[in-house]
């Protein structure tokens, strides 16, 4: 398992930064780099579940580990959700269950430094690698207009 961080400069308040990570609209708009249809069926609260969710209903399992509004959100990912169904037991699961995927908002000087820090398993790690600039400057380009 490797850690894999991700930043960019929005010139966007951390507000403005957050509300676009997190309302359902943009949250399609910037995840459709990872997958089209991607969405999430949570409240963003903490200690809440989410399902990250592909356009066929595919996906992972997750809960919120921690969050403060505007700065912090921590997700701990613990399975993946198929056909309906989770599966938070098999040995593909137990592989990876428990990594998580950190978002840090920084304000600096009225804009915002987002870091994006995630574990990653070696299988997947060109894929996010290619993946998360492209779907930061989208979320750039959704916060800054």
């Amino acid at each position: 398992m490797e850690k894999s961080t991700f930043t960019i400069q929005i010139n966007a308040s951390p507000e403005k930064v957050w509300e676009t990570l997190w309302d359902d609209k943009s949250y399609q708009a910037w995840t459709a780099v990872f997958s089209e249809g991607s969405r999430a069926e949570t409240d963003w609260k903490e200690g809440s579940k989410v399902l990250f969710l592909d356009g066929n209903g595919q996906g992972m399992v997750s809960r919120i580990a921690k969050t403060i509004p505007n700065k912090y959100m921590s997700i701990e990912h613990l399975g993946f959700y198929d056909n309906g169904k989770e599966d938070l037991e098999s040995e593909k699961v137990k592989s990876w269950a428990g990594v998580h995927e950190n978002y840090t908002l920084k304000n600096i000087d009225g804009n915002t430094e987002l870091l994006v820090e995630m574990d990653t398993v070696e299988e997947y790690k060109d894929y996010f690698d290619d993946a998360w600039p492209k779907a930061l400057r989208k979320l750039k380009s959704i916060a800054e207009d």
